[in-house]
């Protein structure tokens, strides 16, 4: 299952992107899309770890910023408002996906 796993990455050419946790530890997540949200970027990742079920597999969301020299970084989004906006706008994309997928 695993090798079937990592073939389907190869063909379908994703992004990934490794997060550092708190203590140190490297996860790679697949970034599924980039949501612009009243002049931010957000990324919004989905786990590649190999104990996470895929069906299970929730998405992570964190703000897009840029450092010093100029290089992007992922930070969380602590301010309660600002993740709702970005949490309504990723649900109203999934939303928009189930509706087409029904018609």
């Amino acid at each position: 299952m695993n090798e079937e796993r990592d073939l389907l990455r190869e063909e379908e050419e994703i992004d990934v992107v490794t997060v550092v946790d708190d203590e140190g530890r490297e996860h790679d997540f697949e970034l599924f899309t980039v949501l612009e949200v009243e002049g931010k970027e957000y990324a919004v990742l989905y786990p590649l770890d190999e104990e996470e079920d895929e069906e299970e597999a929730e998405a992570i969301i964190l703000r897009i910023e840029s450092d010093e020299d100029g290089e992007e970084t992922l930070v969380d989004i602590e301010d309660e408002e600002e993740w709702n906006r970005v949490v309504a706008a990723w649900e109203e994309i999934i939303s928009d996906e189930d509706d087409e997928e029904e018609k």
